[in-house]
């Protein structure tokens, strides 16, 4: 059974960046496909950005402060994150497949940003 597992969140100071990473086990085949989802306090999930097969893709709102790569483990994910924003605050949510995205999802991990 693939699990997802987020870290790197937490309570950060806007204008500050931040590093989350995503581990996958129970897997015995490549994710080519990671990603990030976000979701603020009350608002519904939105997808960030995803690493499928060395592409980076972006939502266009977030191209400029977010950076999608993959860990030098295998099946990890790094999302950073700078000039952090109180809109950034929520939960993140490492979602991954072994083409495309959705298959597995991870519990996330919480982003608090204050102002």
């Amino acid at each position: 059974q693939v699990q997802l597992v987020e870290s790197g969140g937490g309570l950060v100071q806007a204008g500050g960046s931040l590093r989350l990473s995503c581990a996958a086990s129970g897997t015995s085949f490549t994710l080519n496909a990671m990603g990030w989802f976000h979701q603020p306090p009350g608002r519904q999930r939105e997808w960030v950005a995803v690493w499928t097969s060395g592409t980076a893709t972006y939502k266009e709102s977030k191209k400029d402060r977010f950076t999608i790569s993959r860990g030098i483990a295998e099946n990890t994910v790094i999302l950073e994150v700078s000039n952090l924003k109180p809109e950034d605050t929520g939960v993140y949510f490492c979602v991954a497949g072994r083409n495309t995205i959705g298959a597995y999802w991870g519990q996330g991990t919480q982003v608090t940003v204050s102002s």
